[in-house]
């Protein structure tokens, strides 16, 4: 009895003393609700994710709104006809699009909701009061597709005006792949923490951040090694892998020592990293 105690009590002390890997809920909650809607941002929040991540787009009449695609997926949203890339509809026109009805069909569990709209940046952040989760936000802008976005320096504008208008800026880290829109958001708002997204990139993960002017890194999970992390945490650096969805993956991940894994299942990751006592 003794000898059990003894071994017990050392394991607490561990799993007290380990860091707490942040969860995001990844387009809110796609494997269970329709991705970028507000009932998957709804169901991330009551799963326990510290972060909800979602993507942004901008209409014709400079609204943000949540939308991974700029040109509207009719594999997950249903059309009334006419244009279909974002930033040639007004928000009006937008709303006229079902992004609910249809099951994505790489997500057998997905329930669909029937009428739901794409949400504006306003709606999704004004979730804020349910909880002291994160917003994790994605520039979606690329400088081969110049026509889909505002400039980089106009979509930052926009997207800080939205953070300030709900008093979100220490909630709120902001993710691209096109580091302008970053560099822009840092020259705005230095103190809005800022995250280099990339998936294919096998140079060391200081050096990506260097690059970018970034203080976090969000590397395809693939990517991501022990030895990386920790050269990276050496550095001052957080890293947030993305998006892994697998039993196996979250162990590795967390073997890896990263700061938080970006899931399409928020509700799983969180009930894993309690069954390993890490939450």
């Amino acid at each position: 009895m003794v000898r059990k105690l003894m071994l017990f009590v050392p394991l607490m002390a561990i799993a007290a003393t380990t860091p707490r890997i942040a969860v995001h809920g990844h387009r809110g909650a796609r494997a269970v609700l329709p991705e970028n809607t507000m009932p998957a941002f709804e169901h991330a929040i009551e799963a326990g994710a510290d972060f909800l991540e979602l993507d942004l787009a901008v209409t014709k009449d400079d609204v943000l709104v949540v939308s991974h695609d700029p040109v509207l997926n009719p594999a997950i949203c249903r059309s009334p006809g006419g244009a279909t890339v974002i930033r040639e509809l007004t928000l009006a026109e937008l709303r006229r699009w079902d992004c609910g009805s249809i099951r994505n069909a790489e997500f057998p569990k997905q329930r669909p909701v029937p009428g739901t709209r794409i949400p504006t940046l306003d709606e999704v952040l004004s979730l804020a009061p349910r909880g002291s989760f994160q917003f994790n936000i994605e520039t979606k802008i690329s400088p081969d597709k110049p026509q889909y976005t505002p400039s980089p320096e106009r979509f930052a504008e926009l997207l800080l005006a939205g953070i300030r208008k709900r008093r979100l800026e220490d909630r709120v880290m902001v993710q691209s792949f096109d580091y302008r829109t970053l560099q822009a958001m840092k020259r705005l708002a230095p103190g809005i923490r800022l995250s280099a997204l990339f998936g294919e990139d096998a140079r060391d993960f200081a050096a990506i951040a260097r690059n970018a002017g970034t203080d976090m890194v969000s590397p395809h999970q693939r990517l991501v090694t022990p030895e990386k992390v920790a050269a990276a945490h050496a550095g001052g650096l957080t890293v947030h892998a993305w998006t892994a969805n697998k039993p196996e993956e979250w162990d590795r991940l967390i073997s890896a020592g990263v700061d938080g894994i970006i899931t399409d299942d928020p509700a799983e990751l969180v009930r894993h990293l309690r069954q390993r006592g890490l939450r």
